[in-house]
C-alpha cells in the first residue's frame, strides 16, 4: 500500500508576486501580459472571487474584473522559489515527480527521516511538516492531498485549499468518491461527460455500476480506465526526475469541422500548451498538429526550427502552417485537434544562438 502526498502550492505565480511586493496583497493580481492573445498565467485568490482563472482570455479576465493589477509573468523567479520548494521536498522522500512548477507528488512509503522509536511518521505529519517548513522558509502557502494513490491525492489536495490539507485513507475511497461529479477523473471533458449522460452516468457511484464492456465499447481503451478510477484503482508509481518530453493540448468539437474552420481552436490550444510549458525546466522544438478525421483517422504533422520557438506568437503561426500539410481533400471533416509541443531537451544541451551580426 503506497503512501502519496500530492503537494500544490497556492495560487503559485500570483502568490509570489503578493509576497514579493507588499503593495499587491489583499488585491486582485492578475499573472499576465495584457494584450487580445495573452492568456492568465495566475490569479490571486482576490481575483478568483470574480471568476478570474488561469488559461482564461486575459481580456475577459478584465472585464471580469476591472480593478485587477496585472502583472507580467516573471518565469526565472518563480522557478527560483520551486527549487527552494523541491528541496523541502526533498528532505523527506527521493521519490519526487514533479507535474510543473507548482506542484508534485511524492512517494512517502520510506520515508528518509524516521521517528526516535524508529518507526515512519505517518503521510499525514510529513505532509504537515512539509507545508509548516514551505512556510517558514518562502513565505509562500501550499496544500496537500493524502491518499493510497496518484488520482486519489490530486483530488483530495483541492478539497480544503488554500492553505490546507485532506487525507483519504483506504477504507475511505469508495464512500469518498461515490458522490462525486464524473468530471472529477482525469480525461472526463465536456464531451466524455456527455457520452457518460448517455449511459445514465453522472456521478462516480453511477460509473461504478456500469459493466466494463460498455465502457469499453463507447469509450475504447479510456474505458478501462474509467472503470478502474471508479474503483479508485490507480497504479501509477510516482515516477522521480522523468524529464518532460513533451506537452500537448487537444479538444474533441461537438460539431466535425472542416479544416478551414480549425484556427480558433488551434490558438486557443497553442495558447493553453505554451503555458504549460514555460513552467518546466526544459525547452521543446518540435511543434506538433494533431488531427482526428470524422471516421476516426489520425493525423500528425510536426515542424523542427532551426531554433526553438521563442514567442506564443512564432509558436502559434508553426501550428497553423502545419495544416498545409494536411493532403485530405478540403471537405474532409474533423472531429479533434491537438497542439503539441516536443522534442524537449535541456537548455544547456541546445546549440548556442547564431550572432545577429558578425564582424
Amino acid at each position: 500500500m503506497r503512501k502519496i502526498i500530492h503537494i500544490d502550492m497556492d495560487a503559485f505565480y500570483a502568490s509570489v508576486e503578493q509576497r514579493d511586493d507588499p503593495s499587491l496583497r489583499g488585491k486582485p493580481v492578475v499573472v499576465a501580459w495584457r494584450g487580445a492573445r495573452s492568456v492568465v498565467c495566475a490569479a490571486s485568490y482576490e481575483a478568483r472571487t470574480f471568476g478570474v482563472r488561469s488559461a482564461m482570455p486575459a481580456v475577459r479576465a478584465e472585464r471580469l474584473c476591472p480593478q485587477a493589477i496585472f502583472v507580467p509573468p516573471d518565469f526565472a523567479r518563480y522557478k527560483a522559489v520551486s527549487r527552494q520548494v523541491r528541496e523541502i521536498f526533498a528532505r523527506q522522500t527521493d521519490m519526487i515527480e514533479p507535474l510543473s512548477l507548482d506542484e508534485a507528488y511524492l512517494d512517502v512509503t520510506a520515508p528518509k527521516i524516521l521517528l526516535d522509536s524508529g518507526d515512519p511518521p505517518s503521510a499525514t505529519a510529513i505532509a504537515e511538516t512539509i507545508r509548516a517548513q514551505i512556510r517558514e522558509e518562502t513565505q509562500l502557502t501550499a496544500s496537500a492531498g493524502i491518499a493510497p494513490n496518484k488520482f486519489l491525492a490530486k483530488i483530495a489536495s483541492d478539497w480544503r485549499k488554500p492553505d490546507g490539507q485532506f487525507v483519504i485513507r483506504p477504507h475511505q475511497v469508495h464512500d469518498f468518491l461515490t458522490p462525486l461529479p464524473v468530471g472529477c477523473i482525469p480525461g472526463v471533458g465536456k464531451v466524455a461527460q456527455q457520452k457518460l449522460e448517455a449511459l445514465g452516468v453522472a456521478t462516480v457511484g453511477d460509473l461504478r455500476t456500469i459493466d466494463i464492456g460498455r465502457l469499453q465499447n463507447a469509450f475504447g481503451s479510456f474505458g478501462l480506465r474509467l472503470h478502474e478510477r471508479a474503483q479508485g484503482i490507480d497504479e501509477r508509481p510516482v515516477e522521480s526526475d522523468q524529464p518532460v518530453q513533451s506537452i500537448s493540448s487537444e479538444d474533441t468539437f461537438e460539431r466535425d469541422v472542416l479544416i478551414d474552420e480549425l484556427e480558433p481552436a488551434i490558438r486557443r490550444l497553442a495558447e493553453k500548451t505554451w503555458e504549460a510549458s514555460r513552467k518546466v525546466e526544459r525547452v521543446g522544438r518540435t511543434v506538433v498538429l494533431k488531427l482526428k478525421t470524422a471516421q476516426f483517422r489520425i493525423l500528425t504533422r510536426s515542424h523542427t526550427p532551426d531554433a526553438p520557438p521563442s514567442s506564443l506568437e512564432q509558436f502559434v503561426e508553426i501550428a497553423l502552417m502545419l495544416r498545409e500539410r494536411v493532403e485530405l481533400p478540403a471537405h474532409t471533416r474533423y472531429r479533434l485537434v491537438g497542439v503539441g509541443l516536443g522534442g524537449f531537451r535541456d537548455r544547456e544541451e541546445l546549440p548556442p544562438q547564431p550572432e545577429l551580426f558578425t564582424y
